[in-house]
């Protein structure tokens, strides 16, 4: 019973060409009823030109290599790597002879071509073009859209450039890539075939470039959390660094001071001009510590009420007498702008820093502003500072210069210590890497904004703290130290030991030397109830064993009428919030025989 019938329903039937191609085919069976003869014809036809059928087919080679792209964005954790094979990807699929990948610079001004495949020698690999709506990735990240050109037409005043016109790749098709809502480039692909883009092109580089978009955000922010985590380790470093440092900068600048004050060096002026050449040297140095407890996070705070309006208008008045004359130094404070919740010193150090470097980005003169506002949280990007519902509200003080500012390269590497941009001898690295760790240990943030030719804004979030009337500390006359004040001093740095019972015996004290905390609680305990000493002197990090906050607390528990004193290098982290008061290290006699009255009134 011979009859027609197509063969293979259902099923997807490939044939092999004579040059080794495979190609989609249908058969369809005849028998010769007319001849009487016992044949049947098999048809065996392509099917490939089908227009229905090549959409499926397109369809599923974009939706095969968009799966490869994104097993490969998973994957691999080099941004390179992906933008270089996103042309590639496009190029096979679209069955194109071009495609590139153009990122935006840092500046906004331009793109660099990143990668391709075709490439003319005017945009070759690393070339420029501009960020204007006259160039193709100019014109496409200012629409926001993805864009098409057929055949060259020149559309809402694009043109497409005369090299594209003279290689005969007059057909376009570009998307913007975009980084949460931020543009950063785009991809595109040249066809010389007309109408070779249509909406399947459209949504499978749409695809491509969002893959894409993606994998280098994802790459930002690893390099972001890297960045942040190397930081925090070279903190924890530097802060114990500064902490040894501290107590050998005791040692040397109160050993020059003692010498200093010896005879034979007060008759000879050249003996005396040498030591004081080294006191500065070693306060230099102290400041310089200071610095990197400070990026550390690890210097001791004393944070106080600021009016910071009284305190911008200080710093600019100073400031306009001894920064160049041809910079303009405003201040704009917000309406009802509340105190700030600082470290005073600290944060004029910081305001200082930062005021210091926009000077040196204006060599020809400028313009610098001071602005103060509250604000109720802090910043998205610094929200990881922040304790969980316990927001005072922050006062935001920004600091704006019209200086040359900063590419994207030093921006990421702005606030490492010893990173500096200065001529050797001009700076440390430790200006911005003290602000950072000020702000974040102050409970704040700080954030930096720039674009090369456009200044430099830096804003430290500090926590707010409602208005309250400032007592002036009265000024304290180390000559109203008692004579004979009996001492226990604990240090466990024998060389720093021997400085301070020098100091306290200058001031006419009477110091009592312990090793550790656990030694001088036994001398106390001995004495029984009656209180051995006037003022206990401890440092705080004293080795293995008691700290001397915990001296300090057993002390004050069992004599309370006994004065405490602490004196340290070290970390804020190791004392518990108290209202003892705090001697940083180093310090000098004068600046102990201060405490020590201060504390005894």
């Amino acid at each position: 019973a011979p009859r027609a019938r197509p063969m293979g329903t259902q099923m997807d039937l490939v044939a092999k060409r004579r040059d080794g191609s495979e190609v989609m085919v249908e058969i369809a069976l005849s028998p010769l009823h007319d001849q009487g003869l016992p044949y049947v014809v098999a048809a065996v036809r392509g099917i490939g030109a089908y227009p229905r059928v090549r959409q499926a087919l397109q369809r599923a080679r974009y939706s095969e290599l968009l799966t490869v792209f994104g097993r490969l964005a998973v994957d691999t954790r080099d941004p390179g790597r992906l933008i270089e094979q996103a042309p590639r990807t496009a190029v096979e699929a679209m069955q194109v002879p071009a495609a590139m990948v153009y990122l935006l610079e840092a500046d906004n001004l331009r793109f660099r071509v990143a990668s391709g495949l075709g490439l003319l020698p005017e945009q070759a690999l690393g070339a420029f073009v501009a960020n204007t709506p006259d160039t193709l990735p100019g014109f496409v990240v200012a629409k926001g859209e993805p864009f098409i050109i057929a055949n060259g037409a020149q559309t809402d005043g694009f043109t497409i450039a005369p090299f594209y016109v003279e290689a005969g790749l007059v057909n376009a098709l570009a998307v913007p890539l975009s980084d949460r809502g931020r543009p950063i480039g785009v991809l595109a692909a040249r066809s010389r075939a007309e109408q070779a883009f249509g909406p399947g092109e459209v949504q499978f580089l749409e695809s491509l470039g969002s893959l894409l978009a993606t994998s280098l955000q994802r790459a930002h922010s690893d390099e972001a959390l890297l960045h942040s985590q190397r930081l925090e380790s070279v903190g924890q470093l530097t802060g114990g660094i500064a902490h040894d440092f501290n107590n050998l900068l005791t040692v040397i600048s109160g050993n020059l001071q003692i010498v200093e004050e010896a005879a034979p060096v007060a008759q000879d002026p050249a003996l005396r001009q040498m030591i004081r050449a080294a006191t500065r040297a070693a306060a230099r140095a102290a400041d310089l510590t200071g610095k990197l407890l400070a990026f550390s996070r690890r210097q001791v705070l004393q944070p106080a009420a600021i009016d910071v309006g009284q305190l911008l208008q200080s710093l600019a008045d100073m400031l306009r007498r001894t920064l160049d004359q041809r910079i303009l130094i405003e201040v704009d404070l917000a309406a009802g702008c509340p105190q700030c919740l600082a470290d005073r010193a600290q944060l004029e150090s910081a305001l200082l820093n930062i005021s210091i470097n926009a000077r040196d980005a204006m060599p020809e003169g400028g313009r610098l502003a001071f602005k103060a506002w509250p604000v109720r949280e802090l910043p998205h990007a610094a929200r990881a500072n922040e304790q969980s519902g316990t927001s005072p509200g922050y006062v935001a003080i920004a600091v704006t210069d019209s200086g040359t500012g900063m590419p994207e390269a030093i921006k990421e590497r702005a606030f490492e210590p010893f990173f500096t941009t200065k001529e050797a001898g001009r700076g440390t690295g430790l200006g911005l890497s003290s602000v950072y760790g000020f702000a974040t240990q102050s409970q704040g943030a700080v954030s930096l904004e720039s674009q090369v030719g456009q200044g430099t804004t830096i804003t430290l979030f500090l926590p707010s703290r409602q208005a309250r009337e400032a007592t002036d500390e009265r000024l304290v006359d180390a000559a109203s130290i008692p004579h004979g004040l009996r001492v226990l001093l604990v240090e466990d740095e024998a060389e720093v030991r021997a400085v301070v019972e020098n100091f306290l015996m200058a001031l006419g004290c009477t110091p009592t030397a312990c090793v550790t905390a656990e030694q001088a609680l036994a001398l106390l305990v001995a004495a029984g109830e009656r209180a051995p000493f006037d003022l206990v002197l401890t440092d705080i990090a004293l080795g293995p064993g008691m700290r001397g906050t915990e001296l300090a607390r057993e002390a004050a528990l069992r004599w309370p009428q006994m004065a405490v004193l602490l004196m340290s290098g070290f970390s804020s982290d190791l004392i518990a919030p108290t209202a003892w008061p705090l001697l940083r290290k180093p310090f000098s006699q004068g600046e102990l025989a201060h405490r020590i009255a201060t504390l005894l009134r």
